[in-house]
């Protein structure tokens, strides 16, 4: 199948973000050459015989996620990123201690995930440290353990230079052709055809075998980040269980819906030395959780769920969903699950009384639960419900379910986070106009800034203050904060028109604006800076 005119101008973005640095003469081949080369890397079809520096993977990995972010394919769903970004960093924190992160690596690299609306079971690491998760892969795994295994193999991919490693020693034709890969995995979803055509066809075909890693990295993959979330606190056998999932389940369904396994191929050597890990009792252990997982193994299975429930938005899919029944026996935990999966499926098929319905007996389920897990669990529904009455335009009826009082526990429950300062802000911008709705602009406003001083890349939250500072009548500040989410999706053309337009509009500013403009100038010369190296790097 051919692709489509948005699938050719993927490849073409996602082949000269790849391509960069084989072709280049600029900062990145300066980063990558040795003291002794030449300042230009080896032409088409040369062997670049040298690894990239952190530095030139960090810039290539930019220019990749800078040509995927505004993807459709990539999603922003806090709830779900706030997950994963939580075992994520438990990871690194444990890499940064086994020193497999040393300043130079930790200093340079993004260290990122992001999600991918995919029903397919799948994640890949990117250079420079970015991590993209499918959604499938969340929904498929039924621990906390498993889905930190694969994260931590991914790391340990990083980590190891395997990435660069792998680039250094490739043509650019093989660059062209991962581009090729990246941009088949991102557009799967959409059209699977075309995407297979993308990752298969042509050059893609002839060099697969060279893209994807070595027996011998996968290995160390699974040998290091074994180590690292065993002393990040997960349990050891995530991983064999993880495997055994995967080669049961491409047994049962080898129709294309696992392509972790055409990158990370299984074989008995891998499979067998995962077992030989756990140790002798490892299968009992695996199964006994401890105290201190109870809240991970909840957040887990809500999470999973929700992951199932975004994953693939065709009204036959969540039809399904939203006709779930409970298993004979079920244990509250089970229960929470299933409601829960109910609720959001009827949520996003204009069902209201019925989602409305099951969130009331995921909460009623949700008393039956340990005190570890309640006031975790009382969160994740409470925020949920409020995303869903917003996305309904029931603003109202949000701010009730937001301001639901949480349930006692002895256990601290999460403090609040970016799901709560993004919902807190929508509902804001929601809420009917009257007197008292500059007070809540504002006070969003004021919890919002913060919170991208810190997370500059936050487009989210970015576009939300945006939005809040053009109601508060200060439209300087609107146009900068609505440059930032422009950037921080990728396209930096439109956040450099945006800060030249405001030149433009605000020839003679007050005090508080020529404050306000320095510091729009000083990104938009960052944003220069990039946008000339990109051009130069692609010429």
């Amino acid at each position: 199948m051919t692709p489509t005119p948005r699938l050719r101008r993927w490849q073409c973005a996602l082949a000269m973000a790849v391509c960069a640095v084989p072709v280049s003469t600029g900062v990145l081949a300066q980063e990558a050459r040795t003291p002794s080369a030449p300042l230009s890397l080896p032409a088409l079809g040369d062997s670049v015989g040298q690894d990239l520096s952190p530095r030139a993977e960090r810039r290539l990995g930019d220019r990749v996620m800078r040509a995927i972010r505004s993807d459709p394919a990539v999603i922003d769903d806090p709830l779900v990123l706030e997950y994963v970004q939580a075992l994520w960093g438990d990871l690194l924190n444990a890499a940064r201690q086994r020193g497999e992160i040393g300043p130079d690596l930790d200093d340079s690299h993004a260290w990122e995930p992001f999600l991918v609306r995919d029903k397919s079971v799948n994640a890949f690491a990117l250079p420079g440290g970015y991590i993209g998760v499918h959604l499938g892969l969340m929904a498929m795994t039924t621990t906390t353990d498993e889905l930190a295994s694969v994260l931590a193999h991914e790391l340990s991919h990083v980590t190891q230079r395997h990435i660069a490693r792998m680039m250094g020693q490739q043509s650019r034709t093989s660059w062209m052709s991962m581009a090729s890969m990246v941009l088949g995995i991102l557009a799967a979803s959409r059209n699977p055809a075309a995407a297979q055509a993308l990752i298969y066809g042509g050059q893609a075909a002839s060099i697969q075998g060279q893209l994807n890693f070595s027996r011998d990295m996968e290995r160390e993959a699974d040998r290091v980040g074994f180590t690292v979330m065993s002393e990040a606190g997960f349990e050891p056998g995530g991983m064999a269980r993880m495997f055994e999932h995967l080669q049961q389940a491409s047994r049962l369904n080898d129709d294309g819906s696992f392509p972790y396994l055409r990158t990370h191929p299984l074989t008995s050597e891998r499979i067998g030395e995962a077992r030989a890990r756990m140790g002798p009792d490892g299968w009992t252990q695996a199964l006994q959780a401890r105290p201190s997982e109870r809240q991970r193994t909840a957040w887990h299975a809500l999470m999973s769920a929700r992951a199932q429930v975004l994953m693939d938005p065709r009204s036959d899919a969540l039809h399904r969903l939203a006709t779930l029944s409970l298993p004979e026996g079920a244990s509250p935990l089970q229960q929470v699950r299933v409601h829960y999966t109910v609720s959001l499926a009827k949520q996003r098929t204009g069902q209201a009384a019925g989602a409305a319905a099951a969130m009331g007996q995921a909460r009623q389920a949700a008393l039956g639960l340990p005190a570890t897990q309640q006031a975790l669990v009382w969160r994740l529904l409470t925020l949920s419900e409020a995303d869903g009455l917003l996305e309904a335009q029931r603003s109202q009826e949000a701010a009730t379910a937001l301001d639901r009082p949480a349930l006692a526990s002895p256990m601290v429950p999460p403090q609040a986070g970016r799901p709560e300062l993004l919902l807190r802000a929508r509902l804001a911008l929601a809420q009917p106009a009257s007197g008292t709705q500059t007070s809540q602009w504002r006070e969003a406003a004021n919890q919002l800034q913060p919170h991208v001083s810190q997370h500059p890349h936050d487009a989210a939250a970015w576009a939300l203050l945006s939005e809040l500072w053009r109601r508060l009548d200060q439209p300087l500040r609107a146009i900068r904060a609505d440059a930032e989410a422009t950037a921080a999706l990728g396209d930096l053309p439109g956040a450099i028109d945006r800060i030249q337009g405001a030149h433009q509009r605000f020839r003679r500013p007050n005090a508080a604006d020529v404050i306000e403009l320095s510091v729009m100038d000083a990104r938009l010369k960052i944003w220069q800076r990039q946008q000339r190296a990109d051009l130069r790097d692609d010429n």
